[in-house]
C-alpha cells in the first residue's frame, strides 16, 4: 500500500510540474493570440494533412523495474522534460498524402487512406523536405518527431503499459496488432484515439523518429527535450506494428533499423516544432 501511496504522489506531482511548464512554454500566457488546437494542411487535390498539438509538460519515459515485459534498452526510467509545444500528425502519414507532395509510392499494402509503408528514414526525409517547401512561409518546421516527443504523446498523459491502461483486452479498441490484424495493414483512424486526439500511435505500423539509437541513451540523457545522441548510427522506431504482438506496441517499447532501410512494418507521422 505505501510503494502505491508513493506511485500516485509521483504521478501527480509530475503533472503537476507538467501544467507548470505548459503554463510557461504557451505563447498565450505572455499575451500572444492562443494557438489552434488543431492545424490544417491542404496539400492539393483535396488532401489535408491534420496535426494536434502537443502541451509542453513533463513525464516519466521508459519502463519502471517492475513492468515484466521491459526490456533493457527500456531503462532506466527518468524524467524528461519537453519545454516546447509542438504539433503532431492526427495520423500516420497516408498514401494519399505521400502521392499529393510526391507523386507515387511503392507501399506494399496499397490504398489512400492506408498509411504508407516500406518507407525507409531517409524517404520520410525527402517527404518533410517537400513539406517545408511548401509551408515555408506558414511557421514552424516539420520533422519527425523525437523519441522523446513520441512516447509523451503517445502516453497522453498514462503512466501504463498502453495509453489504455494494463489490460492488454483494452488495447484492441486503440490499436492493430497480430492478435487482431488479421496480417495486415490497416486504414488510419479506425480505433479510438489516444487522449489527446493521436490515432494509432500503438500498432498498425512502426514509425520512425529523429534520434540516433543507442541502446544506453536513457543513462546519460538530458532531462530537458531530449534528442538522442550526436553520432551516426541506426535510428529509433516506435509504437509496434500489426505483425507483432501487444507488447511490442507498449508505450516504452523501442526498436531500431538502418536509415536507408524500409520495409512493409515501418511508417511514419509527421511533427511540426514551433
Amino acid at each position: 500500500m505505501r510503494s502505491s501511496m508513493v506511485y500516485v504522489s509521483l504521478a501527480l506531482a509530475c503533472w503537476t510540474a507538467a501544467l507548470g511548464v505548459a503554463a510557461a512554454a504557451d505563447p498565450a500566457a505572455a499575451g500572444a493570440k492562443p494557438l489552434a488546437k488543431e492545424r490544417i494542411f491542404d496539400l492539393g487535390g483535396g488532401v489535408k494533412l491534420e496535426m494536434v498539438l502537443i502541451p509542453a509538460g513533463e513525464f516519466l519515459m521508459g519502463s519502471p523495474d517492475s513492468d515484466p515485459q521491459a526490456e533493457r534498452n527500456e531503462k532506466p526510467q527518468h524524467r524528461v522534460r519537453i519545454t516546447k509545444l509542438f504539433y503532431l500528425g492526427k495520423y500516420k502519414v497516408t498514401q494519399e498524402q505521400w502521392d499529393a507532395l510526391l507523386g507515387g509510392n511503392s507501399s506494399a499494402f496499397r490504398g489512400p487512406k492506408y498509411p504508407v509503408n516500406a518507407v525507409s528514414w531517409d524517404d520520410c526525409q525527402t517527404f518533410i523536405k517537400k513539406l517545408n517547401d511548401k509551408f515555408a512561409t506558414q511557421g514552424g518546421k516539420f520533422q519527425l518527431p523525437t523519441e522523446a516527443q513520441w512516447e509523451y504523446a503517445c502516453r497522453a498523459g498514462s503512466t501504463t503499459a498502453w495509453c489504455s491502461g494494463d489490460d492488454v483486452a483494452k488495447l484492441a479498441d486503440y490499436a492493430w496488432h497480430r492478435g487482431n490484424a488479421g496480417e495486415a495493414i490497416h486504414p488510419v483512424g479506425q480505433k479510438k484515439p489516444n487522449a489527446w486526439g493521436l490515432y494509432d500511435m500503438h500498432g498498425d505500423l512502426w514509425e520512425w523518429c529523429a534520434d540516433v539509437y543507442d541502446r544506453r541513451y536513457y543513462a546519460a540523457s538530458p532531462t530537458d527535450d531530449p534528442a538522442g545522441p550526436a553520432v551516426n548510427g541506426y535510428r529509433v522506431l516506435r509504437g509496434g506494428s500489426w505483425y507483432l504482438g501487444p507488447e511490442y506496441a507498449r508505450s516504452a517499447r523501442r526498436s531500431w533499423l538502418g536509415q536507408n532501410v524500409g520495409s512493409f512494418l515501418h511508417g511514419f507521422r509527421v511533427a511540426l516544432g514551433l
